[in-house]
């Protein structure tokens, strides 16, 4: 059920699109369902134009809204940070990666709920966890930890990162976190708590998961599980270093090799098997970042991995959950000087509005943040220095990023949180600041903020997640720190935009409906979104999708593409408020 602080309203057909029918039924409350008819098979989006660099109306005057958001984590009175275990002394890279959240309404009231990793340290030798926290959204921005009467108070190991899927698909959101020495899967149990099934649901031998991401990979209506991994530390292999000399500190990733990412293909009864070798994934890669999305147009997930120092990986899917790694030739492995980069926090976006998916990479210090520009058929091209991202300088250490349109002028923007891995970093400070990135016609301009607001102030910023917590259209963010206390970020901005916003249910799809394509035509011309696996970093984010209408914009329709194949066409669309669809039946 979507919950809505603004009436859910029946979509209305003005006209029949064939054998296309619109009722008005109960779905797990309030809501409305939409049904279409199968069709023939999906017919892949061209770009519109050879010319990729600028938007479809560069002529356009830009009037900047600069997005104005307010923490209110100091309102919780929860007494919660994700702890690394600095304060023993080991200098671990274990120590760097921080933490993840994820979004998911785990009770179905309507209002989205929050998950937090806690971390861990390390004692005589071994490491230990800290227990994670959940947050169940009570009122607007009202958030009351229910971690121990959820059941989930359990630490076995030192986390890092959190992903949400309905995996059983049964309505309710489980949630899978990964971290050094093992993972736990949480099934959901409907009631309001969570039962820890890792082993009897197949998903063992993970050394040190770090991202996860959820998806359909073999076409079977059932969400599979692909889990990066990151390096080969342990204690008997914890060499000391000197990143500034004469001043102990962390071992850069250099000093690991990677370890091999998996994949858990399910079976459908409550049980995952390993699939890393049928699925054909390579060896080795040091994964952070990991994000599922339909990158060629071909109606399947494919999968992009964001690797430290060494080449990212781009799966391209067969439909069947075979993947073929392409990511050197088709040039989404390096960057534009053919140099592997630190790669963390990964989205896609349709920056210059040619209904292709692009690539957003949050990297390093001293290297450009990463924007691939799809130039069909999943093959990209580095473009951060002609879109301006190379402006933002090279100081920053990128980890959670998101992109979507916060100030509602119908394009994507980007934000990203940033913090230093390194304690005594001689090029940048530990402590960052979040970056803001405007898109102004395929250009991306950084936003100042004054030290008062969040984004004027440094962090250690990690994981980031999207969501609209009070349904009014602005997103919002959710930001996992270590060694500061998180933040819940509320989108209090002024425009003059509409929105739109849709939460799609799959009946022959996932229920997620993770892999779907949604076209929303307009009188400015068509913005494509996808329901992805994953993105950002070690998080997970809301699953409804999003666009902002700038003033004088007019909705011609929507069309949904969805994984099983099944397409639906609509002609209205409400504005400013949150539609619920569900997948129509085969021959409907």
């Amino acid at each position: 059920m979507i919950h809505s602080n603004k009436k859910l309203r029946e979509l209305s057909p003005r006209r029949s699109y064939g054998n296309l029918s619109l009722a008005r039924v109960l779905v797990a409350g309030f809501c409305f369902f939409i049904t279409g008819c199968q069709g023939d098979p999906v017919v892949t989006e061209q770009p519109q134009s050879s010319e990729h660099n600028d938007l479809k109306k560069p002529e356009q005057t830009e009037v900047s809204i600069r997005p104005e958001f307010v923490n209110v984590w100091p309102e919780q009175k929860i007494e919660f940070t994700y702890r690394n275990g600095r304060d023993a002394g080991e200098l671990a890279i274990l120590e760097t990666l921080g933490g993840g959240t994820a979004v998911l309404d785990y009770d179905r009231d309507g209002r989205q709920d929050l998950f937090y990793t806690g971390g861990g340290t390390f004692e005589k030798g071994s490491t230990k966890g800290y227990p994670s926290l959940l947050l169940r959204h009570t009122d607007t921005f009202r958030f009351l930890d229910k971690t121990q009467q959820a059941g989930m108070d359990l630490a076995t190991f030192y986390s890092n990162g959190c992903a949400a899927g309905d995996f059983d698909n049964d309505g309710f959101q489980d949630l899978i976190v990964t971290g050094y020495g093992g993972s736990i899967l949480w099934k959901n149990s409907g009631d309001g708590t969570f039962e820890e099934v890792s082993l009897d649901a197949g998903l063992r031998d993970c050394f040190w998961g770090s991202s996860a991401t959820w998806g359909d990979l073999n076409g079977d209506g059932l969400l599979d599980l692909y889990l990066t991994q990151y390096a080969d530390w342990s204690f008997q292999n914890h060499p000391k270093c000197e990143l500034t000399p004469g001043v102990p500190d962390v071992c850069s990733p250099h000093s690991f090799k990677g370890v091999s990412d998996m994949v858990f293909f399910n079976r459908g009864d409550g049980t995952f098997y390993d699939a890393t070798r049928e699925a054909g994934l390579v060896s080795g890669g040091k994964g952070l970042g990991v994000i599922l999305a339909d990158l060629d147009n071909d109606s399947d997930l494919d999968v992009y991995v964001c690797n430290d120092t060494v080449e990212n990986f781009l799966y391209l899917n067969d439909g069947q959950g075979k993947l073929e790694e392409v990511g050197f030739i088709n040039g989404a492995a390096v960057d534009d000087r053919a140099t592997p980069n630190g790669s963390m926090g990964v989205d896609i976006m349709d920056y210059n509005q040619d209904g292709l998916p692009d690539l957003w990479v949050a990297n390093y210090e001293r290297e450009a943040f990463a924007l691939y520009r799809n130039d069909g058929e999943a093959q990209f091209l580095h473009v951060s220095n002609d879109t301006g991202v190379t402006s933002i300088g090279n100081l920053f250490v990128g980890f959670g990023t998101a992109c979507a349109d916060f100030d509602l002028d119908g394009d994507e923007d980007v934000v990203v949180a940033n913090g230093h891995v390194a304690y005594f970093s001689k090029n940048s400070p530990f402590r960052q600041k979040p970056l803001y990135l405007e898109n102004q016609h395929g250009r991306f301009a950084q936003l100042e903020y004054e030290e008062s607001s969040y984004f004027g102030q440094t962090h250690t910023g990690r994981g980031l997640a999207l969501v609209d917590f009070n349904d009014d259209g602005n997103l919002d963010l959710a930001i996992s720190n270590f060694a500061d206390p998180p933040a819940i970020l509320k989108n209090q901005t002024q425009t003059a935009g509409h929105w739109i916003a849709v939460r799609l249910v799959g009946t022959r799809s996932n229920r997620d409906a993770i892999g779907a394509r949604l076209i929303l035509h307009t009188s400015a011309g068509d913005q494509v979104r996808q329901v992805k696996g994953g993105g950002s970093y070690l998080s997970s984010s809301d699953l409804r999708i999003h666009w902002g209408l700038a003033e004088g914009v007019i909705v011609q329709g929507m069309t949904v593409y969805w994984p099983s194949g099944v397409h639906q066409k609509l002609e209205t669309l409400p504005l400013d408020s949150t539609s619920l669809l569900q997948e129509s039946d085969a021959g409907s």
